[in-house]
């Protein structure tokens, strides 16, 4: 039996070191990147590339915040001429469609498609597939309801597209209400980490860019060879992520798109969010795990990559598991010899139990790169994220399991309810962005 314990402990720790080499080389590639002024400049250069573009909102119950992104929609730089705003009010019963007409009265290029109760509830991805099929952008651009873009939000996204080999794009994610509390704050450290350090190091190094649902979207043609979004899956994003490199396609990164979202406030609200994620992940794993490893059009590093991403929900559950496993290994075995080696392990696996999906050192790098030092003082409060997660992620594998055992498929929408306290700090964020 205990022979069996410890093949178990060493294979989980092969897969958390996996991630430990992966996560160093991608926080080494941004600072090195960081420190080359001429790779820095190349990646500020404005283009003269100016394709038509759709912008799809997908909106259920969002009158706190959608009279806000629409006005800055108004605000953007990009020409009015070339620009369509379809808003997919789906089955809203609040004030929600209400606000979206008065804004396509005074401002014609912004559409509004109201689905009624017996069309729309069935998730986001039907919402898109619908707002799609009334589109006649070349470009596809996704915004979910609560963000504030940047004013030439759609220069900076549609400038990749110049390659014919990009298919999609994905910009930086920012958190609105950081100071509101110390869950924004947190959920803000997970922001920099994941955009700031890991998603410009995959873009750099030519690994798998993931779409992230939002402040991105996709050349025309492209989803329509993918047939637009998933219906089945939960993670839409992160399967038309892998959709597309699948189809041959690749997607950009850019770190100077940044787009400004409102992070749940409340542990409720983040567990609702979060389980989801892990859910919708977990899906993808499960459907797109053995493509990633038999196709021919991603190279050895990418099929790598793209493995280690399907199993970032998997993570929590792992580290739990090679802690208590650990600790069983130092009880029955004598601290020399065999023993020895799993007591020089259990580091590795303590080290990782008190992080995150974004370790700490890539937040912390993200965070010294961002200018923003007392930001870092918060980062041993991550374990009480990481603590929420072992739960959330646990119970998803269960979930997705037992799914697959019933083969019952999720069609609902369980959005994320947003306050529209974010609107306190948008004016500074207007200066901010203004002077920069």
């Amino acid at each position: 039996m205990i022979e069996a314990v410890e093949a178990l402990f060493v294979l989980l720790i092969a897969f958390m070191l996996a991630y430990l080499v992966r996560h160093n080389i991608f926080t080494f590639t941004v600072l090195r990147r960081a420190n080359n002024p001429k790779k820095t400049e190349k990646a500020h250069a404005k283009s003269n590339f100016e394709p038509s573009v759709t912008i799809l909102i997908p909106a259920r119950n969002e009158e706190n915040v959608i009279g806000r992104l629409l006005q800055r929609l108004t605000e953007l730089t990009y020409p009015k001429n070339k620009l369509q705003v379809i808003v997919i009010n789906d089955a809203s019963d609040d004030q929600t469609g209400k606000i979206v007409s008065d804004f396509h009265r005074k401002y014609p290029y912004i559409e509004v498609i109201n689905r009624d109760k017996i069309r729309g509830g069935k998730g986001k991805s039907a919402a898109m597939n619908h707002g799609f099929s009334k589109s006649n952008g070349e470009i596809i651009l996704c915004f979910d309801a609560d963000y504030y873009p940047q004013q030439d939000i759609v220069e900076r996204l549609t400038s990749p597209f110049v390659d014919p080999t990009v298919g999609g794009v994905q910009g930086r994610v920012v958190v609105l209400n950081e100071p509101q509390n110390i869950i924004t704050r947190l959920i803000a450290l997970e922001r920099v980490g994941g955009y700031r350090v890991d998603q410009e190091a995959r873009d750099n190094l030519g690994l798998i860019v993931q779409f992230g649902g939002t402040v991105g979207g996709f050349r025309r043609r492209v989803l329509e060879t993918l047939h637009g979004w998933d219906e089945t899956m939960l993670s839409e994003d992160t399967d038309l992520t892998l959709r597309t490199y699948l189809a041959g396609y690749k997607i950009k990164y850019e770190v100077n798109a940044e787009c400004y979202e409102e992070a749940v406030d409340n542990w409720r609200a983040y567990w609702r969010q979060r389980y989801r994620w892990a859910k919708g992940h977990m899906q993808c794993f499960f459907k797109h795990s053995w493509k990633v490893l038999t196709t021919n059009k991603l190279n050895l590093k990418q099929k790598v990559d793209g493995l280690l991403l399907l199993s970032v929900y998997f993570m929590p559950t792992i580290v739990f598991l090679s802690f208590v496993l650990g600790l069983i290994l130092l009880m029955q075995l004598p601290a020399h010899g065999f023993g020895l080696a799993f007591m020089t392990l259990v580091p590795v696996s303590c080290y990782s139990f008190i992080g995150n999906f974004a370790p700490f050192f890539e937040v912390g790098v993200g965070l010294y790169l961002d200018g923003r030092k007392r930001s870092q003082w918060l980062l041993p409060l991550s374990i009480l994220t990481f603590l929420f997660n072992l739960s959330i992620c646990g119970l998803a594998l269960l979930d997705v399991l037992a799914g697959k055992i019933r083969r019952k498929r999720t069609h609902s929408w369980s959005k994320t309810n947003h306050s529209g306290k974010g609107d306190n700090y948008v004016n500074g964020l207007t200066l901010k962005v203004k002077t920069n």
